[in-house]
């Protein structure tokens, strides 16, 4: 099994934290970077390649990395020379991958199954499946509903419920096959794009824990609370 992992971003909403190192470098707990749990974890479900698409302070990544064998990974880079967002990275590549794979951002922690989505998606036959985590909005107003210039509906302060993506999806390489190489080509462009050609993308629904570091606020709740979620999050470490 092979994951793209993302990490060429600059963090810019992360700063201080990313001035001197990449986000997925940032150290979570006592011993561990974001990214080192990451491989930990696809390394424990079965995922043998990796390829990582690095651009800001991209020497950190490499040498951090490696070739991955201390994780047990084949791992090779792809370099983005100017910002390719989160799909235009995989177009020069394309024929380096196989025929289904998995795409991440660098800088999530959960305990999603990897291996799992990667499954489903190649069992279900579809161009992009999406992991997704529920997500609840409290609107602090009350909210009207108008029609005609008169109100026909009121809810008090309603709660709004929407599944929001993870940054990780499964993704197959037919999918991405029709996009030119060099474009800055984003996850909101390719959704956007297949629903107008009406090939519908896959939803695999996920309500365990998962945090997106992508503010400081993030970053000290992940590590407020590493220690309770490290054994479900690298289950082989507590156990050793």
């Amino acid at each position: 099994m092979h994951v793209v992992i993302l990490a060429g971003g600059k963090g810019v909403r992360l700063r201080p934290y990313t001035s001197a190192l990449p986000k997925p470098l940032v150290p979570i707990g006592e011993e561990y970077a974001i990214l080192d749990i990451i491989l930990r974890q696809l390394h424990a479900q079965g995922f043998t390649h990796a390829t990582l698409a690095v651009g800001h302070l991209s020497p950190l990544i490499r040498a951090f990395v490696g070739d991955g064998s201390r994780w047990g990974l084949a791992v090779d880079f792809t370099e983005e020379v100017a910002p390719l967002s989160t799909i235009g990275p995989l177009f020069p590549i394309r024929q380096r991958l196989p025929e289904h794979f998995l795409v991440m951002n660098g800088d999530v922690l959960t305990t999603l199954n990897y291996a799992d989505l990667l499954s489903r998606h190649v069992a279900a036959d579809l161009p992009l499946t999406v992991a997704t985590s529920p997500r609840v909005v409290k609107i602090d107003f009350g909210v009207l509903e108008a029609d005609g210039g008169r109100i026909v509906g009121f809810r008090e302060k309603p709660l709004l419920s929407y599944l929001v993506s993870m940054g990780v999806y499964a993704l197959s390489r037919e999918t991405i096959a029709r996009y030119p190489e060099g474009i800055s080509f984003g996850f909101d462009d390719l959704v956007l794009d297949l629903l107008a050609r009406a090939e519908y993308p896959g939803v695999y629904e996920f309500d365990g824990y998962w945090l997106d570091i992508g503010r400081p606020d993030d970053y000290d709740e992940a590590n407020a609370h590493f220690e309770e979620f490290k054994p479900l999050l690298l289950p082989s470490e507590a156990v050793r």
